[in-house]
């Protein structure tokens, strides 16, 4: 079956795990998804990524982070949003880069040096497509 937007499916299912309080999530793999996971798990909205598996058959293992209150478990990502669609894309420069929900989110950004968050975009003074917005 073919994606027209992999990573809008991506955060699709990411979304859906936490609205039913799952704490893994496997995808098919793309070396994209899994650079765009390894963020997330960097800046601690995910526990871990993992790759299993070879060829086309090779999955994207994503551990959802929770905060634990005595109360109940709250999920660490209060919202995914994806920004730059294939029907069009978003660019920023460095010194442009927006912020997320007053500086308490954060974008994630395909660069020539890579994926990266807005914040270490704008430390070494590149730009590139924002992916994803996510508080």
């Amino acid at each position: 079956m073919s994606q027209t937007d992999p990573i809008a499916e991506m955060l699709t299912r990411i979304r859906n795990a936490i609205h039913a309080r799952y704490n893994e999530v496997e995808l098919s793999h793309s070396h994209l998804r899994e650079a765009i996971a390894r963020v997330l798990a960097a800046e601690g909205f995910l526990q871990a990524v993992d790759s299993e598996g070879e060829g086309y058959k090779r999955k994207l293992k994503l551990r959802i982070s929770y905060a634990q209150n005595r109360e109940k478990r709250e999920p660490v990502i209060r919202g995914l949003q994806r920004v730059s669609k294939p029907s069009l894309r978003v660019y920023s420069g460095a010194s442009k880069m927006p912020r997320a929900a007053g500086g308490m989110g954060m974008h994630v950004v395909s660069t020539p040096l890579g994926v990266m968050t807005d914040h270490d975009a704008r430390h070494k003074k590149v730009g590139g497509e924002i992916l994803l917005r996510v508080w």
